[in-house]
């Protein structure tokens, strides 16, 4: 019987090969791919039904055997391809983090290097008495063992930063998670993941930028850094080196700035305190923002107490009733004494590599009373006069600055008026004027005439609008008129001015023009105080300093030490006398009368520049030289303030507080004032003038030359011009740090008789 050929309408049965492939179909599926020739091809159409027995077609029968294979084949060849792409995954994932931590590692210091850096270097700056003003620098304190600190201190931070510090090995991926989940809850960063260790390790070796690839150096420094040192070396070094704000580095440091004590003897409230402050320094440190520190405190003890570092009782004590003695922010106007210090030290010692101490000149007594006079005047009176700001230098008549005000308030503003700024002098500068004047050979004596003046069209005028004639040097000067300065200025000529003035200190740049009489040329108040320091000392050159000493924190090594200088005379002993002669009367009978100190020699010049926009004085005695100058930053007009009104005020306020308790000591070639022979030790005195008990202005001394006051009720005497002697030609003499004899005056001649030669 022929295989799959009808017959009589019906199928029979068939047996063998044949009945075994009958039912064999091979398709697209089960051929192997890429096998040469064998593409797949359409797979045959079905046979035509056959039709039954019964006269109804069979069905094909389909073979659950080879469904069942063809299940459980394709099952199995998917978990092989997952298991195999996974591996495959898995490798490179492997490649890629071994190359990401090659790379990291390679932007490392090499292993050998990584050393735990030394403390940033911080500058103590001390005043002339030990005090300490100021810190400059990385505020760092001691640093401070753990068995030395209460047990609650560091487990503090461990409550609120780490949790787990024990249990991880620099990297807690437990933490990482819950700080993830926590974020994705908050839609933001609102917890970190990072340990002690990492904290540790960014603090000491790494920028805090917020980067990946920082993210993964301070990760690879963790691990380093639990591998080299124990959990407890660990958490000090942690304490030791964590920022708290406001420039302090270290518990130590923080609770001498916070709490005014060692880190010993903190509560547990104050520890709370410093451990939340580690996760916004700037924002929550407790002298700033007192309220903030006080909530975050509170996170910390109640972190503390689920912990189970503290008991319940303990949480509730230190969180009901903190004792928070925290220090009001340092912005006292010593500040700027230390930042002029910051700008000079370069140039003293180089860079700075290690902690200093700077021993200054400054006496913190004279300092905190020019600071409380100029704020407490300027609070009286600057709107009345529109006047904003001022500043005060004091110094010795040697230069060493004991007190300095370069602003009302260094926190709203750290621009040094006292250094940094240059102004117009304006009267202020007519002593080199006359200085000049009296090294060509005139005299406090010498007629001129106050009168109308034009030069090229510029008219100056007094401040007053009047004019007096005929007057003395010393009337011109007192009264401060202007038409006699440019008078003078013109006949000794605007550049030998300007060399007198250089030649006493002034070192900014000054136009020898007709207009350098009245002040035109701006100068600081520093250079501008030195420069009158020569009145004081018997014509002295000095070098305005606030540096004494600088050594290390230990006292092992001295950096700098200032050297002794040999002053040369950079004005004639006799014209000293002179101008201090006719400078006394500014404050005697001119424009500065409230500036008088009694029992006291003073000598000084008052100035207002153009449109009232600066107000000085400068006053003298054998004490002290200061200055003080009262303006507006933007240089705008002050409602008339002159230096006449309260600059003198400021200053008299100041000097009267400064020579309390002080043995008053003339000044070169100045004689008695009456207040000064009212004084028991100026009576004294005077009863050793020849010829009465009584006090002889007008009478000259034996040695030097003394002029006689002037009077102002148009009688002014004429006494013999006496020998003169141009500066150039004194100046050939022999230098020697004690006080030329012509320059003694009438001091010199009672130190004579009082002490012999």
């Amino acid at each position: 019987m022929a295989w799959g050929k009808k017959k009589s309408g019906r199928k029979e049965p068939t047996f063998g090969l044949g009945a075994a492939l009958s039912d064999l179909r091979l398709t697209a599926d089960d051929r192997v791919p890429g096998g040469g020739d064998d593409r797949p091809k359409k797979t045959p159409k079905q046979a035509p039904k056959r039709e039954s027995s019964n006269g109804g077609g069979d069905k094909p029968r389909k073979s659950r055997t080879s469904s069942k294979a063809r299940s459980s084949g394709g099952f199995g060849k998917g978990v092989k391809r997952l298991f195999y792409w996974g591996a495959v995954l898995g490798l490179w994932a492997a490649i890629a983090i071994v190359g990401v931590v090659i790379y990291v590692g390679a932007h490392l210091p090499p292993i050998q290097s990584l050393e735990i850096p030394k403390r940033p270097p911080t500058i103590q700056i001390v005043g002339m008495d030990g005090t300490v003003l100021a810190t400059r620098g990385e505020q760092a304190g001691a640093n401070v063992s753990l068995k030395d600190l209460p047990p609650y201190l560091p487990k503090a931070f461990i409550a609120i930063e780490d949790r787990r510090f024990y249990s991880h090995y620099g990297v807690d991926p437990i933490g990482i998670a819950r700080a993830a989940a926590t974020n994705l809850m908050h839609r933001g960063v609102s917890q970190g993941g990072s340990t002690l260790t990492q904290q540790l390790a960014k603090n000491l070796f790494l920028t805090q930028e917020r980067t990946m690839a920082r993210k993964l150096q301070e990760v690879e420094l963790a691990f380093w850094l639990e591998r080299k040192h124990s959990k407890a070396e660990i958490l000090e070094l942690y304490l030791n080196r964590v920022y708290f704000g406001s420039g302090a580095y270290g518990v130590e440091a923080a609770a001498q700035k916070y709490f005014g004590k060692p880190a010993k003897n903190v509560t547990v409230a104050e520890a709370a305190m410093l451990a939340g402050l580690v996760k916004s320094p700037s924002r929550l440190a407790p002298n700033r923002n007192p309220e903030g520190a006080e909530a975050r405190a509170k996170v910390v003890l109640a972190a503390m107490q689920d912990a189970e570092f503290i008991t319940a009782a303990q949480a509730k004590g230190a969180a009901g009733v903190p004792q928070y003695n925290v220090k009001p922010v340092g912005a006292g106007t010593v500040n700027y004494v230390a930042d002029w210090i910051g700008e000079v030290l370069d140039d003293l010692v180089g860079q700075v590599d290690e902690s200093i101490i700077v021993e200054t000149t400054i006496d913190p007594k004279l300092q905190s009373v020019a600071e409380a006079a100029i704020i407490d005047e300027l609070a009286a009176k600057s709107v009345k006069f529109n006047v904003t700001q001022g500043a005060l230098v004091a110094m010795t008549p040697d230069g060493s600055v004991r007190a300095m005000v370069g602003g009302r308030n260094y926190s709203e503003s750290q621009f040094n008026r006292a250094v940094t700024a240059k102004r117009q002098p304006g009267s202020s500068f007519k002593p080199f004027v006359y200085l000049t004047a009296i090294e060509a050979g005139l005299t406090p004596e010498t007629i001129r005439t106050d009168a109308p003046i034009d030069i090229k069209g510029w008219k100056p005028e007094n401040y007053t609008h009047e004019y007096f004639g005929s007057v003395t040097l010393t009337q011109a000067l007192s009264m401060s008129l202007n038409t006699v300065a440019v008078r003078l200025g013109i006949e000794v000529g605007p550049a030998s001015v300007v060399r007198t003035a250089h030649r006493l200190g002034i070192a900014s740049k000054l136009e020898a023009n007709a207009s350098i009489a009245l002040g035109t040329s701006e100068v600081s108040m520093t250079e501008l105080v030195g420069a009158y320091a020569p009145f004081a000392n018997g014509g002295l050159a000095v070098s305005p300093h606030v540096v004494n000493r600088i050594r290390t924190v230990e006292g092992k090594k001295t950096l700098y030490t200032r050297p002794a200088e040999t002053a040369s005379q950079v004005i004639d002993g006799r014209a000293v006398a002179m101008m201090n002669t006719m400078m006394q009367q500014t404050i005697l009978s001119g424009s500065a009368k409230k500036a008088e100190l009694p029992g006291w020699y003073a000598a000084g010049k008052t100035g207002t520049s153009q449109d009232f926009r600066d107000a000085w004085f400068i006053g003298y005695t054998s004490q002290l030289v200061t200055g003080v100058w009262l303006g507006n930053d933007d240089n705008s007009p002050t409602k008339k303030a002159t230096g006449g009104g309260l600059p003198v005020e400021i200053w008299s306020r100041f000097m009267k507080t400064a020579h309390q308790g002080l043995q008053p000591q003339p000044v070169p070639g100045l004689a008695p004032s009456n207040s000064f022979s009212n004084n028991p030790i100026g009576q004294a005195l005077s009863s050793l003038l020849p010829g009465s008990s009584a006090p002889s202005p007008s009478a000259p001394p034996e040695r030097g030359y003394v002029p006689s006051a002037p009077v102002y009720n148009g009688y002014r005497p004429q006494p013999p011009a006496p020998t003169q002697t141009n500066y150039p030609a004194a100046r050939q003499q022999p230098q020697q740090n004690v006080r030329p004899e012509a320059a003694s005056g009438l001091d010199g001649w009672l130190t004579e008789r009082l002490f012999g030669r």
